[in-house]
């Protein structure tokens, strides 16, 4: 049985928005270890459903298709958003 997990997009850590952070994705949990091809030295495997990787409007509507398509999965909470205000002079102290 596959195993999948769904979880939210965090926000890119090089880029200031938070554009496509409130999808959620489904990506299944790898079936088999990666291991070095001996031709090119990249790392690999035979498993392809770690390629597949899904996109919903809402955690709901991922857990929906989970049960509907027979899946085990995990859903992973959103990170809490901790915002550090503060004021330009603070640089100085």
């Amino acid at each position: 049985m596959a195993k999948a997990r769904i979880y939210q997009r965090p926000k890119n850590a090089m880029q200031s928005g938070r554009a496509r952070t409130d999808a959620w994705v489904l990506d299944f949990e790898p079936a088999e270890a990666m291991r070095p091809d001996p031709l090119t030295g990249w790392a690999g495997s035979g498993d392809t459903r770690e390629q597949v990787r899904l996109g919903f409007a809402s955690v709901e509507a991922a857990i929906a298709y989970a049960e509907k398509a027979g899946l085990a999965f995990s859903v992973v909470p959103a990170p809490t958003r901790t915002l550090k205000l503060q004021a330009y002079a603070d640089n100085f102290r």
